[in-house]
């Protein structure tokens, strides 16, 4: 019986050491690997910010790095009379604190910079926290990723979901 302790505890040793040097090796990568954070974008060509985001409206993901601290990953976005919005949800849960931290990073530094298609647009994240345009962006996210219709700005107005405008720097 003390083997197959000594065996499970080993297992769980070489596990755990597995996906800490995974994570290690990820912030040197260049960009995110799908749900999985990643370094500072190493490739891309900077580009001008567009005068509209409606080229992006169908897209279903994009990435974008945060300045401070250097990591990037992958984001679902809304685009509503041609601005771009991300929401970051799960904010007032347990698992959603542990998970969604890049919200919390841009209270010291909003800068961003978006990678589409190999551009790089250095932009900056304005948190929204009510207006009229909540609805209609919780409402596109709802038909893209099929969350259903979202009728009032409860869940921005809460907490539990903080959106975020790009703007540019």
């Amino acid at each position: 019986m003390r083997a197959f302790f000594r065996f499970i505890a080993t297992l769980f040793f070489i596990l755990v050491l597995g996906v800490g040097l995974f994570s290690i090796g990820m912030r040197f990568r260049d960009g995110p690997l799908e749900i999985i954070s990643g370094g500072p974008f190493k490739s891309g060509e900077l580009s001008s910010t567009p005068i509209s985001w409606n080229f992006i409206k169908d897209r279903q993901e994009i990435e974008f790095q945060t300045l401070d601290p250097t990591t990037s990953r992958t984001v679902w976005l809304g685009v509503v009379e041609g601005r771009l919005f991300l929401v970051s949800g799960y904010m007032n849960t347990g698992y959603g604190g542990l998970w969604k931290q890049w919200p919390h990073y841009l209270s010291e530094d909003d800068r961003i910079i978006l990678r589409i298609d190999g551009k790089l647009y250095e932009q900056r994240l304005e948190r929204v926290m009510g207006g009229e345009l909540v609805a209609p962006v919780l409402s596109e996210f709802g038909r893209k990723y099929g969350f259903g219709a979202v009728s009032d700005d409860s869940p921005v107005i809460s907490g539990d979901t903080w959106m975020f405008e790009v703007l540019p720097r």
